[in-house]
C-alpha cells in the first residue's frame, strides 16, 4: 500500500478536497496539510475533516512533504509547483491536477532545479460544482488519470505518482504533455464549448420549455467561467481543431436538412449513435 508521511495539497477545493478525503478513507497518509490563498476555503476543509493542518505560511508545510499536489487553476500551477520545489526535499514528488499539461509542463521544467521531483498528472474527474464541501472520497474510483512524464522525468518519480492515483482508485496512463492536450480537447475542452454555445443560444422566453435532454446536455455549461477561460486558452489550437470537427459535422446535418435527406439524416444520426453507445454508460 502507498504510505505518504506528509502530504501537502495545493488548493483543497472539489478537486483537492477529493483527494484529501480520498487519502483519509483509505489511510494513505499520516497528515494532510493544506496550502491555499483562500484562508476561509482551507478552514473550511479542515472543519470538514478533510485536512488535518492549515499552512497558512507554505514555506512552514512544504519541507515536511514527501508529496505536493497542486490542485489550483491551470493559470496558477506552474508558479505554485515551482514555488514548492524552492523549499521541498529532494525526495519529495511534485505533481498537478491541471487539466491541460502542455504549458504547464514545459514551464516547470524550465525552471524546476536539477535536483527536484515533478510528474504531470491530470484525473479525468470532477463536476461544475466547487469547494471542499462538494468532495467526495470516490470520485477518482474508476476514473482515468492521465500521467505526462517527459524525458526529462524521473521514471521512479512517474512509478511513485501512478501508484498514488491508483491507491485513490483510479485508473493511470502515460501520455506526453503535447498527446494529453490533443485528447483532452476533444473529449472535455470541445463538449464544454459546445454545451455553453447550446445554453446561450436559448432564448429566455424557452427557459420554461427545457427538459431532461437540455438539462443533461449543457449541465457542464454551469462550470465556472473565470476557470475554463483559462484552460481553453492554454489548450487554443487542440481545441480549435476540434471546433473544426464539430462544425464539419453541423455542416454535414445542415446539408441533410437543406436538402431534406432522409437518408443522409438517418445515417449521420446512425453513426454519432454507434459511437456514443461504444463509450458504455
Amino acid at each position: 500500500m502507498v504510505m505518504v508521511n506528509t502530504l501537502v495539497i495545493v488548493g483543497v477545493g472539489l478537486i483537492g478536497g477529493s483527494v484529501a478525503a480520498a487519502v483519509r478513507e483509505r489511510g494513505l497518509a499520516r497528515t494532510i496539510v493544506g496550502v491555499g490563498r483562500h484562508l476561509a476555503t482551507l478552514e473550511r476543509a479542515n472543519q470538514l475533516g478533510l485536512i488535518d493542518e492549515v499552512a497558512s505560511d507554505p514555506a512552514t508545510a512544504y519541507p515536511r512533504a514527501d508529496m505536493v499536489i497542486v490542485c489550483t487553476p491551470v493559470q496558477s500551477i506552474a508558479e505554485q509547483v515551482l514555488e514548492a520545489a524552492g523549499y521541498v526535499s529532494p525526495h519529495c514528488v511534485l505533481t498537478d491536477a491541471g487539466s491541460t499539461k502542455q504549458a504547464i509542463v514545459e514551464r516547470i521544467e524550465a525552471g524546476l532545479p536539477a535536483d527536484r521531483l515533478f510528474v504531470g498528472s491530470h484525473p479525468m474527474a470532477g463536476s461544475e460544482k466547487r469547494g471542499p464541501e462538494h468532495a467526495h472520497a470516490r470520485l477518482f474510483e474508476g476514473r482515468l488519470v492521465v500521467v505526462t512524464p517527459t524525458p526529462k522525468t524521473d521514471p521512479e518519480a512517474v512509478q511513485r505518482v501512478c501508484e498514488f492515483w491508483q491507491a485513490v482508485g483510479a485508473k493511470t496512463r502515460l501520455m506526453s504533455p503535447e498527446e494529453h492536450d490533443r485528447a483532452v480537447a476533444r473529449t472535455s475542452h470541445v463538449p464544454h464549448l459546445v454545451a455553453a454555445a447550446l445554453a446561450g443560444s436559448l432564448p429566455k422566453e424557452l427557459h420554461y420549455m427545457t427538459a431532461t435532454g437540455f438539462r443533461d446536455t449543457t449541465r457542464i455549461a454551469a462550470g465556472d467561467p473565470e476557470l475554463w477561460t483559462a484552460i481553453l486558452l492554454q489548450n487554443c489550437e487542440s481545441v480549435l481543431d476540434g471546433l473544426a470537427s464539430v462544425e464539419e459535422y453541423l455542416r454535414r446535418f445542415r446539408a441533410a436538412l437543406n436538402d431534406h435527406d432522409a437518408a443522409a439524416l438517418q445515417d449521420l444520426l446512425l453513426e454519432a449513435k454507434r459511437l456514443r453507445d461504444a463509450l458504455g454508460s
